[in-house]
Parts: structure tokens; sequence; C-alpha cells
């Protein structure tokens, strides 16, 4: 993408995520179906100069929610997050662009103690004045990782010899932030 197409991302200055107003989730297939679940416990920050932004974001393994606590306790196993040793997936972007309203990050992102370079692609939306007097903004990225790569590994067999749970995990992170003071 060349200086010509891109804009700015936001006006200057540190961008805070609202964490009430925000969601991280992930979804996989799984059997006939696809799976969904999401972090409780996010943070994010987006930094916006006046050529381009860096965005970084966490979200803590210990909030991860699939509706049905054992199953939130085996995605906190060593099977898969293993959040006594790796308590916290993190990303992280230093090349941010934005052409028109479509949002792009080059970065990395760390799972289980694995970092490996990710696309994230998205929207953004103009920022706005908040009924409280501040300005926020809203970011909808999606990235697509092979969950195998961070070496969650675990999966069941079914009768046919082909595999309960795909590879590919969508992430997808719907965040509102609001321009710090």
């Amino acid at each position: 993408m060349s200086t010509a197409e891109t804009s700015t991302i936001a006006p200057a200055g540190t961008w805070n995520l609202d964490p009430v107003h925000s969601i991280v989730g992930f979804e996989v297939d799984y059997m006939v179906g696809t799976y969904k679940g999401r972090f409780h416990d996010v943070t994010a920050s987006l930094a916006a100069t006046g050529d381009g932004a860096t965005l970084e974001g966490s979200a803590v393994v210990a909030s991860v929610d699939v509706q049905n606590p054992d199953l939130s306790a085996h995605l906190q196993s060593p099977d898969f997050f293993d959040a006594e040793r790796f308590p916290e997936l993190r990303f992280s972007a230093e090349d941010v662009s934005l052409d028109g309203d479509r949002f792009v990050a080059e970065g990395e992102i760390t799972i289980k103690g694995v970092t490996k370079p990710v696309t994230v692609t998205g929207t953004v939306s103009p920022p706005i004045a908040d009924p409280w007097g501040m300005q926020r903004l809203g970011v909808t990225v999606t990235a697509t990782v092979d969950r195998t790569d961070f070496g969650l590994n675990w999966n069941n067999p079914l009768p046919t010899g082909d595999l309960a749970l795909a590879n590919d995990v969508t992430i997808t992170a719907e965040l509102q932030f609001v321009q710090a003071a």
C-alpha cells in the first residue's frame, strides 16, 4: 500500500480500550459446526501519529469463556493454552495502516510462548464525540491462525478417522477506543 493510499487512523495520541464495550473472541470448526468462545479480561491501546499507528493488546488466558466450565478449564490446561505457564496471549503491530475505512495491521501474535507474524484486517470507524465529552472510535478486525503453529495440538478423532477440531482458528475483535486525555 503506497503512502498516497493511506490516511490517518485516528487523531494523533493514545487511544485506550473501553473493555466494557469491546469483545475479543475466537471460532473454530468443530465436528459439524463452528465453536465460539471469548476472552473477558482484555487490554489494548492504539497509538496514532500523523502518518501511522501502532496497536498492542493482550488477553488473560484464565478469562477464556466457552459457556462450559469444564471446557473452559480444558482450554486452560497444557492440552491448549497452558495458562499456568503462559497466562497471557499478546498481539502487537508497529505497521498499522488505513485505506479508506479498511484497517490493516502487520504484526505478531504470541500464544503459548510462541510468536508468529500475523496480518489483521478489518474496518475502523471515524472518531466521534461520546456523551461524556470524550473522543471514541471503533475497530473491528479478524485474523486466522493455525493453532498447531503455537503448540495447541490436542484433537479428538471421529469414528471416520477425521479429526473433530480444525486447525484454523479465526480471532475476532470488536474494539472501542477512547482517546486518552
